[in-house]
This record gives structure tokens, sequence and C-alpha cells, in this order.
């Protein structure tokens, strides 16, 4: 699954970088080029949500090989995209069903302890993210040939065949990802010596179940995935949800000017701008190989090791909006790598934690809806805020992680008696 993840991002980020210049170059206006941007992220604002709760009803494999597949479709229609209108048709399979990322981590989920749940998903983080650091690069060298860009799409189509031959060729069974209670079962199975026979019987009914409900009619599918999903809205997940919504507008609004703000507070090129930025990515990476120590010098605690973390990103923040010189941005970009790599794999396990890993797909689709959500409202509050000053995104992301760490004080209680339940499962 690391292999697969990393190719997926790898792919992406060669053509991503050159869509804009792509379809620029078809003739479209700026309005129109921002128009079917915002369409992508509509898409996958509505649907993370449906194909991750889909993904815990047909199992993890048929979900995941779906969307792998059709995700390959789109960038092959994406290296035939020689019209505006084509453009636009070739967005739709990759708006709706490009949750490979989310699957894998629910997989992952359903396949790990949760005592080691944030160690796997630390070096899943890295080793994405190391196809992310390359995957630009590869792009920008194929862009400067003929057609390169049409290239590129097709080696991204490719990329995602070879993964869906990868998952098709992984040694799982369906009773492994289908739920949650096989890891308990066959912990329990061990202490109690029961007869392999049994294991066997079970492991087949459930294969027998999951795919029965892979063939199931589609409206029923669509009633179970609104039931699931209408389950998870009125749980009291909203705080953890709210949490991981507030951060994640923070770290965008001091992503959002970060070059604009260096070149107008500092004088620093825009290129500079991009060797920090790789520079951040690349300790990302290292941060999420150092979970494991980390985790275990906090003793499995995510809630803590939460707190900590979203606090040192709200200090390192508020740190860079008042920076005397681009030393002290070297310095918190430094720190600042680590600390939102470890936020995001804790507040992950945080909402499998606390609403339990039978609907994982539905909880992180639900996420990864919040924060989609995020990446909508964070241009428009740091438009806004640029207004008043350059250092105007990055003061507000200070407010809103202040918020989120208030909430998380406010919920102390309830996260502990998780993570205590948590302890003793294991």
């Amino acid at each position: 699954l690391f292999l697969p993840s990393f190719q997926d991002l790898f792919g992406v980020s060669m053509v991503v970088p050159l869509m804009n210049l792509h379809i620029k170059s078809l003739g479209a206006s700026h309005t129109v080029a921002g128009i079917i941007g915002s369409l992508y992220g509509v898409m996958q604002l509505f649907s993370s949500t449906f194909v991750g709760c889909w993904s815990d009803i047909v199992g993890r494999r048929y979900s995941l090989l779906a969307c792998i597949l059709l995700s390959a479709l789109g960038y092959f229609l994406l290296g035939n995209s020689t019209t505006m209108f084509l453009f636009a048709i070739s967005r739709v399979p990759v708006g709706i069903f490009k949750h490979t990322l989310s699957i894998s981590k629910a997989l992952l989920s359903d396949l790990v302890s949760e005592r080691d749940r944030p160690l796997v998903m630390g070096r899943f983080n890295a080793a994405s993210g190391v196809g992310f650091i390359l995957g630009p690069v590869v792009g920008g060298y194929l862009a400067e040939f003929k057609g390169g860009f049409y290239q590129t799409s097709f080696l991204c189509a490719s990329i995602f065949l070879l993964n869906g031959g990868l998952v098709w060729m992984l040694p799982w069974s369906e009773e492994n990802t289908s739920n949650r209670n096989h890891y308990q079962d066959k912990e329990t199975n061990s202490f109690t010596a029961k007869p392999n026979q049994d294991h066997h019987l079970k492991s087949a009914n459930s294969r027998a179940v999951t795919n029965s409900r892979f063939f199931q009619s589609p409206w029923i599918q669509v009633a179970t995935v609104l039931k699931k999903i209408k389950g998870i809205a009125c749980s009291n997940l909203w705080d953890v949800f709210l949490v991981r919504f507030l951060m994640s507008i923070a770290i965008l609004l001091y992503y959002s000017n970060f070059t604009l703000a260096l070149e107008e507070r500092f004088g620093v090129k825009p290129l500079f701008a991009g060797y920090l930025m790789s520079y951040s990515s690349a300790l990302g990476v290292l941060a999420g190989c150092l979970l494991g120590p980390i985790t275990r010098l906090y003793r499995h605690d995510t809630y803590r090791l939460l707190l900590h973390s979203s606090s040192f990103t709200c200090t390192l923040v508020l740190l860079y909006a008042s920076a005397p010189s681009i030393w002290m941005v070297i310095l918190s970009s430094t720190f600042l790598a680590f600390s939102t790599t470890i936020g995001r794999t804790c507040i992950i396990d945080l909402e499998l934690t606390v609403g339990g890993n039978e609907a994982s797909g539905t909880l992180l689709g639900v996420g990864q809806s919040v924060t989609s959500v995020g990446r909508i409202i964070a241009p428009l509050l740091s438009g806004i805020a640029q207004e008043f000053s350059p250092c105007g995104p990055p003061s507000l992301a200070v407010g809103l992680a202040l918020v989120a760490i208030v909430i998380m004080n406010a919920n102390k209680q309830k996260y502990r008696s998780h993570g205590s339940v948590k302890l003793k499962n294991q």
C-alpha cells in the first residue's frame, strides 16, 4: 500500500502544476480556468463522504480498484483534451473518484492495531510526501518537450493502471478489510486456541457478505450510504471535525500568500520561496518517519500529542507572522513541517478512535469533506486579510488555531476517556 500511495501522488503532482498553463493554451480565460478548478473542488467536497462510506459497505478492495481505474480514465481523457470542453469532462471522473488515498488509509486502519495506527499512518504520509516532492520535478522536465502535457497525462494514467494491478495482486482478503472486529477476533483466537476450521469458516462467510453487498442494487447501496452518513452526522464527533476544520484553514492561510509575503516583507524572490517550501516538504517526510518514537514517548496518547502539536503550530505561525528577518522564517518553517505533519496524523487517529473503526471509510470521507470546505473558505479569508497587511493571513491563522486549542481543552475528558479505553483494548 505504501508503493501505490507514492505512485499516486507522484503521478498527480506531475500533472497538476501544468494544468493552468494547458487550459490557458486552449484559449480559456482566467475566470473560466478558475471555474473549472472550483468545480473539481466542489465534486471532491460532496463525493469524499459518499465514496468513503461506500467503501465501508462493499469492501476496500472493490472500492479502491474502482477509484483507481476511474481516476486513470480521467487522466487518460485529460491526455486527449484538445478543447476546453474535453478538459472539463476529464475532470469529472477524477473529481468524483479520486479518493484513493482516503480509502488506503481506511484499509490501513482496518489492518493494524490502534496502538500502531499513528506509526503506520505517519509512514504512509511519508511515502506519499516523497511522491509529492519528486512529481513536479519530473512533470516540469517532460513539459519542456513538444506535447509534454499530453505525455505527462498519459504517464499519470499509466501509473494509476499500474497501481490497480498492484492492488489486485495484494495478498489480502476481504475479511481483513470489511470490519475492524477481525483483528480483535484473531487475537482472541490465539489465546483460546480455537480450531483453525472455525476461523476459515468465519473468513469465508465474511467474504461472501462483502461480495453480496458489492452486487446489491445501487439504490440499496445508496440508501445504506445515506443511513451511515446520518449516523455520523448525529454522533458526538462535531468537536473533532471542528478542530480539523479550524486547523486546516489555519495551515492553508499560512501557505496562501507565503511567496508574496516573503517578497513584500523581505524582498525574497519566488525561487527562494519555492526552495523553502520544498525543504519543508522534505522535513515533513522525515517527521512521518519519526512518528513511531514520538508516539512511544507520549505513551500512545493521541489527544495529548495533538494538543501539543497544535499549540506548537500556533506558536510557530505567530513567530512567522512577527519574524523580523528571513532567518526567523526559515527557523519557523523548519519546525512547522514537523508539527503540521504530526497534527494531521493525530487528528485522523483521533477521528477513528472516537468514532470507531466500523465506519472508518465514512469517517475519513467526512474528514476529507471538512478539509475541502476549508480549501474553499481559506482563499476568501486570505484575500480579505491581505487587504490589511501581508501578515494578515498568518495572524488570522493564529486566532483560528487558538480556538481549536480551546475546543480541545474543553473536551479533554471525552478524549482521555476514549484514550483509556484504547489502551485497555491493547
